[in-house]
């Protein structure tokens, strides 16, 4: 049967999801939630725009963050309390899966004991600015995090030096340090689970660790409302307050070279009834363009439109309809690597247990109502516009008036969308190196926080 996306509900179909999207914030609102899930403010309803030649401007402009920040390890003046704080809190370190010889106890013992000055200062500053990097930063250096492209900005929110002020002027050493861990129910989930692993059971033990480790290399807060999808699991999540509010299946990147990057981006557009420009490794490499090209009424039949350049290279377009690569949706995400969710007309993938077939794009189940629900959201449309537009057939761009985080994460030990701790296969072979880095000794931070890994374009959606 050919994909229709919502249009195959009919209208009654088309008036059972108005009302499941109106009823999201009341939903969220039993839960114990919020019912406005937006932030302050008008949410007027965006103007869409009808032609994918349009660029409005993007909702919101996210700065531009340097790839290497300064090492920032300051020595302040250390009382031999405090210090015993510290000394406390590196000893019991390992509940957060860190490991608490890399902040040097023994030394810092013994620098306690010559009492308050110079050696004190030196040394206790050390340890504090150790364990603050990797709680903050994550004890796994950027060479070690395959295709981990998220640039986390927690160092701009908590200084090492803010940090160590404000442990030493509160005298609350532990509570400074764990003012900075992850906000995320997960992290908490896995200290649990550590806590009651034995530790006889060391590779049971690393997973968690190593798990751990990968939420700190995310924001420590994610935001109040966000899409996040965990690569190995197959699964995204639509989230408010770190609450699952939808949940839909995903295929994504075959392992190899289209193996989804790691990211966390921002929504710009949700586009209805989207066109797919057709890669040139197709047009060309497929010999696509040159067929088409002498065949114009083929190419209508096939649903694209196919222009050349004077140079002569060849576009080809394929344009909405149920034929389309990237089904009747697809959610803007501007990025290097040309990653992206969409729906997809292959929706048997999705009854498959392990989703590792795209070109590197996230396709998602659902996909329709996936972005009526962010249209309605991060747009300010009626649920009757969003409606409306999906079942218009015609390219609609809806620009984002909120801003709204996307986050494709990769966890191989993490609390599922039944809410139970389970384990998923590293698809992509990235635990490998965060277990060796674990197990090595710690290296200083260099303050890298951008991968330099080359980044492939992966804008093949089939």
């Amino acid at each position: 049967m050919a994909y229709r996306g919502i249009e195959g509900l009919g209208s009654r179909g088309a008036g059972l999801v108005v009302a499941a999207l109106l009823a999201l914030p009341a939903a969220a609102n039993a839960a114990g939630q919020p019912q406005n899930i937006l932030p302050p403010g008008p949410a007027p309803a965006a103007i869409p725009t009808s032609s994918p030649s349009a660029s409005p401007a993007p909702a919101a402009v996210v700065p531009a963050v340097p790839a290497v920040v300064p090492i920032d390890e300051p020595v302040m003046a250390w009382s031999r309390t405090d210090a015993a704080a510290l000394l406390g809190v590196i000893e019991k370190i390992d509940a957060d899966g860190l490991i608490p010889t890399d902040y040097e106890p023994e030394k810092l013992r013994a620098a306690i004991a010559g009492g308050e000055g110079a050696a004190l200062d030196a040394q206790a500053s050390r340890s504090f600015a150790w364990l603050v990097e990797d709680m903050r930063d994550g004890r796994t250096r950027m060479a070690d995090r395959l295709q981990w492209f998220v640039v986390d900005p927690d160092v701009d929110k908590s200084p090492t030096s803010a940090v160590m002020s404000a442990a030493l002027t509160s005298h609350d050493v532990a509570g400074a340090i764990a003012g900075i861990a992850p906000t995320h129910p997960d992290y908490t989930a896995l200290k649990a689970k550590l806590a009651a692993t034995p530790k006889t059971e060391k590779a049971a033990r690393n997973l968690i660790r190593i798990n751990l480790d990968r939420w700190r290399w995310l924001p420590r807060e994610m935001g109040k409302y966000y899409l996040l999808t965990n690569l190995p699991e197959f699964q995204l999540r639509l989230t408010v307050d770190n609450s699952i509010i939808r949940s839909y299946r995903t295929v994504v990147g075959k392992p190899g070279k289209t193996a989804t990057p790691n990211l966390a981006e921002q929504v710009q557009n949700v586009v209805f009834n989207p066109t797919w420009t057709v890669p040139q490794s197709i047009v060309v490499g497929e010999g696509l363009g040159a067929r088409l090209w002498g065949n114009p009424k083929q190419a209508a039949r096939e649903g694209y439109k196919v222009t050349k350049a004077k140079d002569g290279t060849i576009t080809v377009v394929q344009q909405p309809g149920d034929r389309n690569s990237l089904g009747r949706m697809k959610i803007d995400m501007p990025n290097p690597h040309a990653i992206y969710l969409h729906d997809t007309p292959s929706k048997a993938l999705f009854n498959t247990p392990v989703r590792a077939y795209s070109h590197g794009c996230v396709r998602t189940e659902r996909a329709v109502e996936l972005g009526m629900t962010m249209a309605i959201l991060g747009a300010g449309l009626t649920p009757q516009q969003a409606v409306d537009y999906s079942l218009s057939g015609k390219y609609t761009k809806v620009p984002m008036t909120k801003i709204f985080p996307v986050y494709l994460t990769y966890f191989t030990l993490a609390t599922g969308i039944d809410g139970k701790m389970g384990k998923f296969a590293d698809i992509y072979g990235r635990d490998v190196p965060v277990l060796a880095s674990m197990a090595a000794a710690r290296k200083p931070w260099n303050g890298q926080r951008k991968s330099t890994e080359k980044v492939i374009k992966l804008d093949n959606p089939l």
